[in-house]
């Protein structure tokens, strides 16, 4: 029997500190995993014979014993709105989809207390990067099309930071500013060290240096996680998914809530701590006569009253298998005033990617057993 070839180490999975005790274990000088880092991360790099400052020699060595995994583009759809949406392929053949949301002039749409001076002009809003934390979702949402996949498994702190090196390199992205929001498959909280570790390795100086401040952390609610984040040195933006204003609504809506109840997650967000400018944002999708009354928006207010925060309202994004209809554009505005007129500030999502399956509750992959949703998306 022949002996086994030695798996080469992963540097995509390593912050310096670990690439640098590995380099180190090689008799190889822990600084170079500094510029090992800049190549891979900043330069998106993933051949060593192409390190120039790295001598030959080391070149060689490294080749050898280490190598870069980085999530292969197996499809990409475009959006009559400028939405790309990614299918990425893994290194166990597993996919995920991640979504490039392009610069757009929008309308500024916050609702609040009425502001001093001329309205509000249009805006550009900085290009973001939606990015997926798991292969599917244990959530089980029932207005979301990847709850309906169920877990595959987690995702690596390398393929969560690898999503973004790869499509700041397709898009031509690595030199300019961005913002991430990890709202794509997978509930971010559920996959807790994978994710915080990706985080610290997007936002390390060597490598594409990404301000926390530009990172959205969208989760349903995983209380323990919540207080666990509240401690993190490194602070994401917080998104909490309400999408109900009774418990027992919510349980109809988001099964995990018989886990973690709206008060459970209303509480953890009110010692959650924020710097002096920051909100929560609560989104909340809705849904035609299910949870877009005046007597919901009522309890919405009642529900927020005491947190510092932000109510970011989303009109369904409907999609086969899924058992909910989007509500008219006057029901969405009714329901955003009446929480504006009682002091909350209020924005509406405008959905892109919509014909692309793209848009939020749209990202679903198909794997070798077809869920019902699955089936029913690919017919179209």
């Amino acid at each position: 029997m022949q002996p086994q070839t030695p798996i080469p180490t992963d540097v995509a999975e390593m912050e310096p500190g670990e690439l640098a005790a590995v380099l180190d274990a090689q008799g190889v000088e822990p600084y170079h995993a500094r510029q090992i880092y800049r190549w891979v991360h900043r330069r998106g790099t993933v051949d060593f014979h192409q390190m120039t400052d790295l001598s030959q020699p080391l070149r060689l060595q490294l080749a050898g014993s280490l190598h870069v995994s980085t999530p292969r583009v197996a499809d990409r759809a475009v959006s009559s709105d400028g939405t790309v949406k990614f299918l990425l392929e893994l290194a166990d053949g597993r996919h995920i989809e991640s979504v490039f949301i392009p610069d757009a002039p929008t309308e500024a749409r916050d609702r609040g207390r009425p502001a001093a001076g001329p309205p509000a002009r249009a805006r550009r809003e900085r290009a973001t990067l939606c990015i997926s934390t798991q292969v599917g979702c244990a959530m089980t949402c029932r207005f979301c099309l990847t709850g309906r996949m169920g877990l595959a498994r987690n995702l690596t702190a390398g393929e969560i930071a690898g999503q973004v090196r790869r499509l700041a390199g397709e898009l031509g992205l690595r030199d300019k500013a961005f913002n991430i929001v990890l709202m794509g498959m997978g509930e971010p909280l559920h996959n807790y060290d994978a994710t915080m570790k990706a985080l610290r390795m997007l936002a390390d100086r060597d490598g594409l240096a990404v301000s926390p401040r530009r990172i959205t952390l969208s989760t349903i609610g995983v209380v323990p996680a919540l207080d666990r984040l509240a401690s993190e040195p490194l602070m994401p933006n917080l998104a909490v998914s309400l999408h109900a204003t009774t418990e027992e609504q919510r349980d109809r809506l988001v099964p995990v809530n018989h886990r973690y109840g709206l008060a459970e997650i209303l509480d953890a967000c009110r010692r959650f701590p924020l710097k002096r400018r920051n909100r929560i944002t609560f989104e909340y999708v809705l849904l035609a006569g299910v949870n877009d009354t005046a007597d919901d928006a009522r309890r919405l207010t009642r529900l927020l009253a005491g947190i510092r925060c932000k109510v970011n309202l989303i009109p369904l994004n409907e999609a086969p298998g899924i058992p909910f209809t989007r509500p008219q554009d006057a029901d969405v505005d009714r329901f955003a005033e009446a929480l504006a007129a009682r002091h909350l500030t209020v924005s509406v999502r405008r959905s892109r990617g919509r014909d692309i399956r793209a848009a939020c509750g749209q990202l679903i992959v198909e794997g070798p057993q077809k869920s019902p949703a699955q089936r029913l998306a690919t017919q179209l």
